[in-house]
């Protein structure tokens, strides 16, 4: 039998409603406490009638109130303060009149007081009661209207974040898509068809991946991992042999939950400023596993270990020459901006430099596993990487850490990332 999940409802969700409710509420208080105060000094029971009429008195005037106030409360603080004063002591003189009045019909031919000092003897009790609606009154309206305020704040900033996030995402540095571009141009004019069309239709896959992608969602590091091979592939089509890449990574770390398309500029990265600048290439490692419920992610190469973080002048872009060791840092930035907007403090983004070579860079976040309904089982991810090792002539590697080394060109990516466990 389904259960139906009680929501509450804020309070002031409807603030007309929320108004009548704490004008009965409080108004029936009052009567209530001077109601049990003249019954436990032993009065008149008939008194009660003259409480009742003080009471629906107040009631009343205070109606009136709010409709005053409602239009002063957004004029400027002079004239909304200025006006408040004047109209509340109006507000309090015409309640204690009608309560002298009222006393004077209940205590006539048994007090000789007269109206004046009947009216200074009961203002203080009307000065009280409609003093303190009045401050309630604007101290409410005063905090919903900062509250909303703050959800109108809070709406432009996840506004501003959702574009921002969508700006990281869509970027594609420049250098990536003019080589790849470039290179299938070199395919063509040789007139090397297979090889340009293979090329094309990675590079229109990844970039479909890219758009289709929400940039705020976040996805597995499995299918992240899916994602960097067809980062990859076309990447292995350009440098061949000097791309080296080589994944650890754990098996209840594919399952964990990251922003989409968070590892591909770190990957880029190495490329451009590791493989790319040297005759030999380097090599690129990705591990990742899970240590006290922190998933930890590590992108390791064997470039020149330079200092990365000198801007440089983008001088060879026009080239296609590899811009030396040095980078504007942007895919960098990029990724920390992410992960300080999706998980605030409770991350870790560290980068380390060896003089004699290498660059690592070090991200820690809390593991959120997905959900068991989202997750694609990892015993038909094994299964298919068997098969496609099979055909491939490839061996699977013992049982636990997933450590495998991405297909060569036109491998399925679901080769690379089977569970091993």
């Amino acid at each position: 039998m389904a259960v139906l999940r009680i929501r509450p409802t804020p309070f002031f969700d409807n603030k007309n409603r929320a108004f009548w409710n704490l004008q009965l509420a409080g108004w029936g208080g009052a009567f209530l406490l001077r109601a049990m105060s003249t019954l436990a000094n032993g009065l008149p029971l008939d008194l009660l009638a003259v409480i009742l009429v003080t009471t629906i008195t107040g009631f009343s005037i205070s109606l009136v109130l709010s409709v005053i106030y409602r239009q002063l409360i957004s004029k400027q603080p002079l004239v909304t303060w200025g006006m408040t004063g004047v109209v509340l002591v109006g507000a309090v003189i015409l309640h204690g009149s009608i309560d002298a009045w009222v006393q004077g019909i209940y205590y006539a031919g048994t007090s000789e007081t007269t109206f004046a000092q009947r009216f200074i003897g009961l203002s203080y009790l009307p000065l009280t009661l409609l003093g303190g609606w009045s401050a309630l009154y604007y101290a409410i309206n005063y905090f919903l209207t900062v509250e909303q305020q703050a959800d109108r704040l809070e709406r432009l900033e996840a506004q501003a974040t959702s574009a921002q996030l969508a700006m990281l995402r869509y970027q594609l540095n420049p250098h990536f898509l003019f080589n790849t571009l470039n290179s299938i141009s070199t395919l063509v004019l040789l007139k090397q068809t297979e090889p340009a069309n293979a090329m094309l239709t990675r590079l229109s896959g990844f970039l479909r991946h890219t758009l289709v992608v929400d940039p705020g969602s976040q996805v597995t590091l499995k299918q992240e991992v899916e994602t960097l091979y067809l980062y990859l592939d076309i990447e292995r089509m350009r440098f061949e042999e000097r791309l080296r890449t080589h994944f650890a990574i754990e098996d209840e770390a594919l399952k964990a939950r990251l922003p989409s398309m968070l590892l591909q500029p770190l990957i880029e990265n190495s490329i451009k400023y590791a493989v790319s600048p040297q005759e030999e290439g380097a090599s690129i490692t990705l591990s990742a596993r899970v240590v006290g419920g922190r998933l930890k992610i590590s992108v390791e190469d064997t470039g020149p270990g330079t200092d990365r973080a000198i801007p440089d002048d983008m001088a060879d872009f026009n080239t296609g020459k590899p811009g030396g060791t040095m980078s504007t840092q942007v895919g960098l930035a990029n990724i920390r901006n992410r992960l300080a907007q999706a998980y605030g403090q409770d991350h870790r983004f560290e980068t380390h430099s060896n003089p004699a070579g290498g660059f690592s860079v070090l991200i820690e976040i809390p593991f959120e596993p997905d959900a068991p309904s989202a997750v694609q089982s990892l015993d038909a991810a094994e299964n298919a990487a068997t098969r496609a090792d099979h055909q491939s002539g490839t061996a699977m590697k013992p049982a636990g850490a997933m450590s495998v080394t991405p297909p060569e060109p036109g491998t399925a990516p679901g080769t690379a990332i089977g569970s091993n466990a």
